[in-house]
């Protein structure tokens, strides 16, 4: 069995390939470590050019698109090491990126998970939106990052260079057991894209592993890759997987009340978007609480499984306050000046 496996989920991500992987196969030279693609039925030319050009690169070739989350498991069951490394096929990596990832996780058993420094590719001197110094969540599940806090990110000025326990690691690069992944099943299908590693972090959370970041490595990550940042389905995917994600794991007596709130939160940006005359941004989050209610059977059987399998409800790396309301009434758009319990 090999230590790391270092997997590429690709679709339709040719240009990505041919950008990214000589830069990926230049500064992975540990031992022992294997670069593998999987293919969600590209119907570019992404496995022509891979045969062509990486022939010794191992492929794991999917019969349909699975989404972020079906397509990892479906690629990750096939294949056997100690960590799994998952990496979007738009990530440039750096000299050294990997070791200290792998250090880390070597160096602690409770360490479920880590990621790396995020920084933007077009714009190298700041954090990317995507999971930047790593991820945390307030109290009504809205995800935000040191270095990223809704739509604003910050320069990259050493300022968040400390090894730290964090809330999720972005699955654009991220360090994980396989042997947790396996056991916990992996992400949830259901998902398909966006926000399954929030869910899958805080189902391993609950059981009292822990989630890291390690700034000693760096990766630049392109981001908007496969779904544009002002894409619909992003945005009805962002809010339906939000709704799964407090469903499944908010803690008893939290549900109820913090889940009502929520969706009054979702009815008043429903409404902003009519205002805005943006009826598709509408329909995406009418189409998400729809697709929401008729999700709630299956949800309610996942929650009784997590609950009765959780010892750890309560977590330092939620913000216990709303981080919308933080960043537009109390002026706080940086991380630094949120108040997170020690």
């Amino acid at each position: 069995m090999i230590n790391t496996a270092i997997v590429i989920l690709n679709w339709n991500g040719k240009e990505f390939l041919e950008q990214f992987l000589p830069v990926l196969i230049k500064y992975t030279t540990e031992p022992n470590i294997e670069i593998i693609i999987a293919d969600n039925d590209s119907k570019d030319d992404s496995i022509a050019f891979l045969d062509q050009n990486y022939s010794g690169i191992r492929q794991v070739l999917l019969d349909k698109n699975y989404g972020f989350a079906g397509g990892y498991n479906q690629a990750l069951s096939q294949i056997e090491a100690k960590y799994y490394v998952l990496l979007n096929s738009d990530i440039e990596v750096t000299n050294n990126w990997l070791t200290p990832l792998i250090e880390l996780m070597d160096s602690d058993s409770s360490i479920a998970a880590c990621q790396p420094k995020i920084k933007s590719f077009h714009n190298r001197e700041c954090y990317e939106y995507a999971g930047a110094a790593g991820g945390f969540i307030d109290k009504y599940g809205y995800p935000f990052c040191r270095g990223r806090i809704l739509n604003v990110i910050e320069a990259d000025k050493g300022q968040y260079d400390d090894k730290k326990d964090i809330f999720w690691a972005t699955g654009a690069c991220m360090v994980i057991r396989a042997d947790l992944f396996k056991k916990e099943g992996g992400f949830d299908n259901d998902f398909f894209a966006h926000m399954e590693e929030i869910d899958l972090c805080w189902r391993l959370k609950n059981k009292g592993y822990k989630i890291v970041y390690q700034p000693e490595s760096i990766v630049y990550h392109v981001g908007g890759g496969t779904l544009p940042n002002n894409s619909p389905y992003k945005l009805y995917l962002n809010y339906r997987n939000n709704l799964f994600l407090l469903y499944k794991n908010l803690p008893k007596g939290k549900l109820l009340p913090i889940l009502i709130f929520r969706l009054i939160l979702d009815g008043i940006s429903a409404i902003m978007f009519i205002l805005k005359l943006s009826g598709r941004r509408f329909m995406s989050v009418l189409k998400a609480h729809i697709h929401f209610y008729r999700s709630l059977k299956s949800l309610k059987r996942k929650r009784k499984i997590l609950l009765s399998n959780s010892s750890v409800d309560e977590h330092k790396e939620i913000y216990s306050r709303s981080i919308v309301l933080s960043y537009f009434l109390g002026k706080k758009r940086v991380f630094n000046k949120l108040k997170l319990k020690d």
